[in-house]
């Protein structure tokens, strides 16, 4: 048997944008995942970038339009809570790291950093957690 030459030129990466549906998904996801945290309202709307009035009201099943900055920030939320169940095998453990001073943010809180309001302090938070547990 002959041996065939395999193609090993890498595809351009274009990642499918978020549908609404999967959006939709993801927020009840962290809905939930913010009850866990035992996160305020208030606290709630600064890591979704929406004002309060709005974030009661999706939580109340009422969701408006998931713009691409919203799902973004589900995005990077589900991969904190990803990261935070492979590093600790109680959940409970990790739902408390959330509010716990930690050396790598100069004793802040990761909620502290992520309250910051800014997509790129969600990111901070999810490239730390990602860079503990090894990325994979």
């Amino acid at each position: 048997m002959a041996l065939q030459a395999l193609e090993t030129k890498a595809h351009d990466f274009k990642p499918d944008p978020i549908s609404d549906e999967e959006g939709g998904a993801m927020l009840r996801a962290v809905l939930t995942m913010f009850g866990k945290w035992k996160i305020t309202d208030e606290e709630a709307a600064v890591l979704l970038d929406l004002p309060v009035r709005t974030y009661r009201r999706w939580k109340a099943g009422q969701p408006g339009r998931l713009d691409r900055d919203t799902k973004a920030r589900l995005s990077n939320l589900l991969g904190i809570h990803k990261a935070l169940r492979i590093l600790f095998t109680d959940p409970v453990r990790g739902y408390k790291w959330i509010k716990a001073g930690n050396e790598a943010f100069a004793g802040r809180s990761a909620l502290s950093v992520m309250k910051g309001g800014e997509l790129t302090d969600l990111m901070r938070v999810r490239r730390y957690l990602d860079a503990e547990r090894g990325a994979w």
